[in-house]
C-alpha cells in the first residue's frame, strides 16, 4: 500500500500542482484515475468557482454552488461531488496506475466524498496521491492511520515518488 499526500501553502496552489502532474503523468503513458480541481475567478468578484475534472479525460463537473455575494460558510455541492466520486469508482476498477485525489476535504473528514475510492485503491496496491489542507489534516492522518507520506509540494519531488510508487505495477507488464 503506497498512500502520500501534499500540501502547498497558497490558495489553490494544490490545485494546480496535481493539475500539472497528472498533464504530465499522462504524457509519458501513465494511467491516473482521479480528479483534479480547477479553479476559475469569477467577473463579479465572487469566491471562484470550483470544478474538478475526471481523471483522464473529463468529464468537468462544477462542485461549488453559487450562494449569492453575502454568503459564508462551504459551497461544496455534495451531489455534484459525489458524481465524481461514482465517476472515478466506475474507472479504478477498468485499471490504473495511480489514483490522484484533488482533495481530502472537509466531506472526506465527515466518512464521505473519496473515502471509500480511496481504501478501495489501497487494498488493490494502487498508489494514492491526495491533496490536503490544515484544515483537514488531523482527520487525514486518523484515516490513513500512520500509512501516509508527505511530499513536498515540488514537481520533482512528486515526480519521483510516482516513478517509485508505480515501478512494481511496470515491471509485471
Amino acid at each position: 500500500m503506497t498512500l502520500a499526500y501534499t500540501m502547498a501553502p497558497g490558495r489553490g496552489d494544490t490545485d494546480m500542482i496535481l493539475a500539472s502532474l497528472a498533464a504530465n503523468l499522462a504524457t509519458r503513458g501513465i494511467r491516473c484515475c482521479g480528479t483534479v480541481q480547477i479553479n476559475s475567478e469569477r467577473c463579479d468578484a465572487g469566491p471562484c468557482d470550483m470544478d474538478v475534472r475526471v481523471l483522464p479525460n473529463g468529464p468537468v463537473l462544477r462542485i461549488s454552488q453559487d450562494l449569492g455575494p453575502s454568503a459564508r460558510g462551504c459551497r461544496l455541492d455534495p451531489d455534484a461531488l459525489e458524481t465524481a466520486v461514482g465517476l472515478v469508482a466506475d474507472r479504478l476498477s477498468s485499471g490504473a496506475d495511480l489514483l490522484i485525489v484533488n482533495k481530502f476535504g472537509k466531506h472526506e473528514s465527515d466518512g464521505r466524498g473519496f473515502r471509500e475510492v480511496i481504501a478501495e485503491a489501497m487494498a488493490m496496491n494502487l498508489p494514492v496521491l491526495v491533496g490536503l489542507n490544515a484544515l483537514n489534516r488531523d482527520a487525514f492522518e486518523s484515516f490513513a492511520e500512520g500509512l501516509a507520506v508527505q511530499l513536498p509540494p515540488e514537481p520533482a519531488a512528486l515526480m519521483a515518488w510516482v516513478g517509485e510508487a508505480t515501478a512494481p505495477a511496470k515491471e509485471a507488464v
